[in-house]
């Protein structure tokens, strides 16, 4: 099964919001509370972006020469980052493929980012198989970046601290950090900015 809601038609809803500049979780470039990580803490060479949408953070791990993956449900998304790649002469490579069922032999990684994407596969549904496959996508001291709205975002959903410590602990896990950030967003024509957090944790040594 699959962890995303099949209720949900991803290339229909980056369709239908092109003409807005896209869903409210695409704002033009990358999330700024990955500023920091971005500066200096990425671990390459080999990078993924799970759900990367129209590939803003993809493209910007690849500016600064990592060799970046980006995978995500939406072909419609897919099609615009790889535009976006070819524009600016970027060798990143998309594909259209469900983050919950890629295989263990698509990596290792030595950094991974998820800006976005567990706290909607747990929204709609459970992201028990997602969590499971992490680990195992990554390499021994590989670092994994996760944003997530988090529950004071009063959206009626959202991940809590507890939560994300609680599925990223000891023994796959060490040196976990969790730290409370704004979260971008826009709708109806204007920006907002909603509670959230950020993730920090490290592969364990196999």
């Amino acid at each position: 099964m699959r962890d995303y809601d099949d209720r949900i038609d991803y290339d229909e809803l980056y369709r239908d919001a092109a003409g807005s500049g896209g869903p409210p979780w695409e704002i033009g470039g990358p999330q700024p509370a990955f500023a920091p990580v971005l500066a200096g803490e990425v671990r390459g060479p080999r990078v993924l972006d799970l759900g990367c949408g129209t590939g803003e953070l993809a493209l910007a791990l690849a500016r600064r020469g990592f060799e970046v993956t980006g995978v995500d449900i939406s072909q419609v998304a897919v099609g615009r980052a790889r535009a976006k790649a070819a524009a600016e002469g970027l060798g990143v490579r998309f594909e259209a493929r469900d983050a919950t069922a890629l295989s263990p032999q698509d990596g290792p990684f030595d950094s991974m980012f998820d800006s976005g994407l567990l706290h909607n596969l747990d929204r709609f549904g459970g992201a028990a198989r997602y969590l499971a496959l992490l680990p195992r996508l990554a390499a021994p001291g590989g670092a994994l970046f996760l944003l997530a709205i988090a529950p004071e975002a009063e959206q009626g959903w959202g991940l809590s601290e507890g939560y994300l410590r609680a599925a990223f602990d000891a023994p796959l896990w060490t040196d976990t950090r969790v730290t409370p950030v704004d979260v971008a967003a826009h709708w109806d024509g204007r920006a907002h900015t909603l509670a959230g957090h950020l993730l920090r944790t490290v592969r364990a040594a196999a």
